[in-house]
């Protein structure tokens, strides 16, 4: 198909659907400054042959753009569900979508917890200062004296998911539901190779729901994608989007 019927048959599937999925990787976040991991500049494609990190703006520049946004409006018109995400950069957050709709499987870098609790807080409102602290990574030595939870006293890392972590209990088991009930399961920029949370769209498929894949690289053969965009982004999330509005309307 050409571009504008995958488009246009993308919109209809979710105009019609009750159980609406996002599952969004680095890729998303790349037009808002930020390098993704596998793409022909990322992170581990630059490292693998033996180059220097990506440029990459400073946190403190980062700012969401219109592919968030576009996620945005599908919930304001009722048709989001939820959004799992792969990334630590908070743009969904920032964006406006409730942590309620949203969970973050690795983490997010604005956010540490309470590892008794499971509560969430920010640096400052656990008062947490990095320059004497730390990031407070799981697997960091702890001090005595560091900040504890001010609800139970329990240890705060960061809410960060490195590689050998497990995974937040509560968000997975929550997405993996969600995937479970979806009727259309969208990834939108992941290469699909990071586990378990690549494992969710095969849930969402094995049950019934229509998965589409946006991303520019290679995933794995075994999704076998009802319907796939190679295509830039920005070039496809928010004219479905646009279109989705349009078969609103209609209704």
């Amino acid at each position: 198909m050409e571009i504008d019927e995958k488009i246009e048959l993308a919109a209809k599937w979710i105009s019609d659907s009750k159980n609406l999925v996002l599952f969004t990787g680095a890729g998303i976040s790349t037009h808002s400054g930020l390098p993704d991991y596998r793409g022909p500049d990322g992170v581990w494609t630059r490292r693998d042959k033996n180059l220097p990190p990506p440029k990459s703006l400073p946190w403190d520049q980062v700012k969401p753009n219109a592919a968030h946004y576009a996620i945005v409006e599908l919930l304001k018109m009722g048709k989001l569900d939820y959004v799992i995400s792969q990334n630590v950069d908070g743009l969904h957050a920032k964006s406006g979508i409730p942590f309620e709709k949203l969970a973050e499987l690795h983490g997010n870098r604005h956010f540490m917890k309470c590892l008794s609790c499971n509560t969430k807080f920010t640096y400052n409102d656990a008062g947490w200062d990095k320059n004497v602290w730390g990031n407070g990574y799981r697997t960091d030595n702890t001090h005595k004296d560091q900040p504890k939870c001010p609800n139970c006293n329990g240890r705060l890392i960061s809410s960060i998911v490195n590689f050998g972590d497990p995974l937040p209990e509560d968000e997975l088991e929550e997405s993996i539901k969600r995937s479970i009930n979806s009727d259309v399961f969208f990834v939108i920029g992941s290469s699909l190779v990071v586990h378990p949370a690549a494992s969710l769209p095969l849930y969402a498929k094995k049950n019934g729901a229509k998965l589409i894949i946006l991303n520019r690289g290679e995933i794995p053969i075994q999704y076998n994608p009802d319907l796939r965009f190679h295509e830039d982004i920005l070039d496809v999330l928010p004219p479905i989007v646009e279109k989705v509005k349009e078969m609103e309307k209609t209704k």
